[in-house]
Parts: C-alpha cells; structure tokens; sequence
C-alpha cells in the first residue's frame, strides 16, 4: 500500500500542486478559507483524478495549466490575468468532467458505484463554473462569500464525497447503500435550489443529505475495509458527520431567522475540519489503494450495420435454426418452438398498451419512429395486423453469426427491423437481436428459459443479458428491460411483451400468434 501511495504522490499533477502549495505557503500570506478551496484544486482534485482515469498528454497539460493559473491568482490582481487564469481552470474542469461524461458511456447505466464515480467527475465543472464567477464577479443574486462556499461545496461534497461513496461500493453494495447514492448524488443540486428558490428545501434536502451520509458512515464503521485504509476512511467519514450538523443548523437558521450557526462559523468550523478531516483522510486512503471495479469489459457480438438496412439476401424461414441450443424442446409445447424455428409461417396481431405517465413521450417519438421506420408502435391500443418477412444478411455486412432480418410492418408502415443472431457465454447461448438506428445500433441480449410449459426471454438478469446502445466503440447499457412470456392456448400462441424503463412499466404489447392457413 505504500508504495501505491509513493506512486500516488510522484505523478506529474502531484508534483505539480505540492510545489505551487509550497509557494503560496512561502511567498504568499495565508487567508484560511481562500485555501480550504486551493488545497482541493492544487492537491486532492488531481491526485484522484490520476488514481481513477488514464490521461493523455495533453489533458494533463489542461489540468497542470488549471493548477499553476490557482497559484498566479493569488498574486495577480490585473482583470485580464484573472479573467485568463480563471477560464483555464474552468477548462481543466472541463477535461475533469469529461472523463465522467466517457467512462458512463463506455458502460451505460450499471453498477451504480461507478455512476457516483462518474457524477463526482461531472460535478467538479460546476465548482469551476462557481469559481469563475467569483473571481469575476458575476451576480447570482448571492454574496461573493456564499459564491465562494458554493465552489468549495462542488470540490468536496459533490467531486470528493460521491467518488468516495462510488469506490466504497466498489467493496460492498446492499439496497440501502443505493438509497444513499439516490440522496448524495441529487444532494448538492436540492441544495442550491433550496438556497436559491426556498429555505424549506434546502431544510429537507439539507436533512436528507445528512441522514444519508449518516448511513455510509454506519456502512464503512461495520463493513469490512482493507487493512490500512479503514482507520482513515473511518475517519474522514465521522468527520464529516461532525461537520455536516453545522450545514443543518445552518439552515435552520435561514429558516427561523435566529441565528444558531452564521457563515464565519461555517467557515471556521465547517470548512476548516472538512479540508483537513475529510479532505486529507479521504485522499491519503484512496492514495494507498484503489478498490478494484466490478465492472467488465462487453465483449458480445456486435452488429456492424447503422442507419437503415437495405441490402439482404433471400428468404428464411424462422428467427432462430434449432431451439434446442437455447432450451429443452420436450419442456414446451411444439408449436412454439416450430414459431421460432418456421416464423413465416404465421402472422401476428398485437395489442398495444402504453402506460399513461408515458404517453405524452410515445406521442411525440411516433413522429420520429415513422421517419426512421424503427420501433414504430401505434399511438392507439386497437388490434392491428403485424405483416413479416424474414430475410438472410450477410455475415461480413452485419459482423455475427447467421444474422437474419425480421422486417414488420403495419398496412405497409413499418415497425420493426430487428436482425436475430446468437451468441455463446460460458454454457449459455443468448439470443442477440440488433435494431439499427442512425449512426448506431440499439443490441437486446435476451435470456432464454421455460417454466410451465412456457417460454420465458428477458433482458433483466446476469450475465451478458440487457439492452444496450452502440455507438462508434462505445457500448452504453441503458435502464431498460424487456420480459417476453409465450405460451400456447388452445392451437393459439399468446405472448406478453412487457417493457420497464429504470424499473418503471411503459409498454405492453399482447400478441396473437396463429399459424397461416396452408
């Protein structure tokens, strides 16, 4: 672990800020608030940003530049100077932010652990865009004392804390744990708008802040922490729980008007303990060891095909060659495995069913799904005939194995083009369907399954199963799942297509499926 820490301290960015510290120290009189903000962007901004992410060259020569503009402030007061250094820093943000911005699209809504990581990298532009407007005085309506406050909040309770509540995750999830993400990711965003609309919401998102830090704080005290970390992550954390009351009081303050804790305690209590308590304990652990990521690489097939798909080969009979490779046959009844086997062989009506809090969303998408002619669902839940054709694509074109193309359409409008193909993980096949979009290609992994006597795919389980969204080489899963159920009633095949976006209901489709008349 030290010699992770020794390794943490000799990169180029934090060689960088311990000198220009060590300069203002030396040549600059200190003024102990302006430095609660200096240390975060000199030291511990950088120093966790480099254990984190890889940068190239140049993104450190963004930062490096951001930390020398910090130190030419404090020795500068020409406006064209000020107004210079502080946009580089702003930009140095940026690059921060950036990295936030990649790694979420390289990976899409999963592990929320690393969704904090990233959030924290994409909250430091907003201490930067509060940073230039303090220097340049901009008018928000605040004083440039609480202008000041905010910059340092963004530095520590939205970049520090929620990156130190992503790597936490990363030795130990439960559902409270993700609760608390909910609390501390929105916290710093409930409380501006508390300051700036309502002192009741900034009372309760204020509480609610505080009652999830008190939670993650209970988590690092009884979880179990590597050996050589869990005495400063313990520490930082009960620090912050000390600290964080003069927040609420604070507050509270605003609220009654009587004035239990004012800014200049904020600042001397508050502010001091959270740069040197939080801050350098949270740092120096992080310093000795990152936890590693659960978090793997997509490798699943991909389909190559963007935009719409226009050339295809001759006709084929089913979406799939042989059940078997997914299931037992002799577990359901014949006709559905001969639907998938033989699909041309049957036609289709569905049912269409939005949920009522998505309407308004499925009204305005029906005018682009009609233009591109992908995902194309009717508004109305009248019973409509699906009309299909399955057609071969070429194996180098699309890239998997044996795609085939299911085009439907509904009175010559069509609805879907989805190119079936199959994949193997360890001992499981996976159906891979591809629907491609402009410039990208959305991918449902589906597991396959039976239970009574019926067939069971869904995108909502482990493995490689899930929705997903290609984009150049970038794979970004989205929070949105799919549940098929079909069964067979009576010489008739019934399915249920259910769909959620981040757990909530949005569309159901009821089929029925019959075989054509020979």
């Amino acid at each position: 672990m030290l010699a992770n820490f020794r390794r943490a301290i000799f990169r180029p960015l934090s060689i960088i800020g311990l000198v220009c510290l060590g300069v203002l120290i030396l040549f600059h009189e200190p003024t102990s608030f302006y430095y609660y903000l200096t240390v975060a962007q000199l030291l511990f901004v950088p120093i966790v940003v480099e254990l984190l992410v890889k940068l190239n060259t140049w993104e450190k020569l963004i930062i490096a530049s951001g930390q020398l503009a910090v130190t030419t402030l404090f020795f500068s007061l020409s406006k064209l100077i000020v107004f210079l250094c502080v946009f580089i820093y702003l930009t140095s943000t940026i690059v921060v932010a950036w990295q936030g911005v990649k790694r979420f699209l390289k990976r899409g809504f999963v592990h929320i652990e690393e969704m904090m990581i990233d959030l924290g990298l994409i909250y430091l532009v907003m201490g930067g865009l509060w940073f230039f407007a303090f220097h340049l005085k901009l008018d928000f309506g605040f004083s440039p004392i609480i202008t000041w406050l905010t910059a340092i909040h963004f530095h520590y309770s939205a970049f520090l804390l929620c990156i130190s509540v992503g790597l936490i995750g990363r030795i130990q999830i439960d559902r409270f744990y993700r609760l608390c993400c909910f609390i501390i990711a929105a916290g710093p965003i409930l409380v501006a708008l508390g300051i700036t609309f309502s002192r009741i919401i900034e009372l309760v998102s204020v509480s609610l802040y505080i009652m999830a830090i008190f939670c993650i704080t209970y988590f690092v005290i009884t979880w179990k922490l590597p050996r050589g970390q869990r005495v400063l992550i313990r520490g930082a954390f009960l620090t912050l729980c000390f600290t964080i009351v003069w927040s609420l009081l604070y507050a509270w303050s605003n609220l009654t008007g009587i004035r239990f804790v004012d800014i200049p305690d904020m600042l001397a209590f508050h502010g001091f303990y959270n740069c040197i308590g939080f801050g350098c304990l949270i740092v120096l652990a992080w310093g000795l060891s990152i936890p590693p990521t659960k978090q793997q690489e997509y490798v699943f097939p991909i389909s190559k095909i963007r935009g719409k798909l226009t050339a295809t080969g001759k006709s084929h009979p089913g979406l799939v060659d042989d059940m078997s490779v997914f299931i037992n046959k002799a577990m359901v009844p014949t006709m559905i495995t001969d639907f998938y086997e033989h699909t041309s062989n049957y036609h289709l009506t569905a049912t269409v069913k939005w949920s009522t809090w998505f309407k308004p969303f499925a009204f305005v998408y029906q005018f682009i799904s009609r233009r591109i002619g992908q995902l194309n669902l009717p508004y109305s839940s009248k019973p409509v005939v699906m009309d299909g054709q399955i057609l071969k694509v070429d194996e180098q074109s699309d890239g998997r194995v044996k795609p085939r193309v299911w085009q439907r359409a509904i009175e010559d409008q069509p609805v879907f083009t989805a190119i079936y193909s199959t994949h193997w993980k360890d001992t499981k096949c996976y159906m891979n369907i591809a629907l491609p979009l402009p410039f990208s290609t959305m991918h449902g992994i589906l597991h396959v399954s039976t239970k009574d006597n019926n067939l069971h795919l869904t995108s909502d389980t482990n493995g490689d199963a899930g929705t997903y969204l290609v984009i150049g080489d970038m794979i970004l899963q989205l929070p949105l799942h799919e549940y098929f159920i079909l069964k067979e009633e009576q010489g008739t095949l019934r399915a249920k297509h259910h769909m959620t976006l981040f757990g909530l209901s949005f569309l159901h489709i009821d089929y029925e499926i019959q075989k054509k008349m020979t």
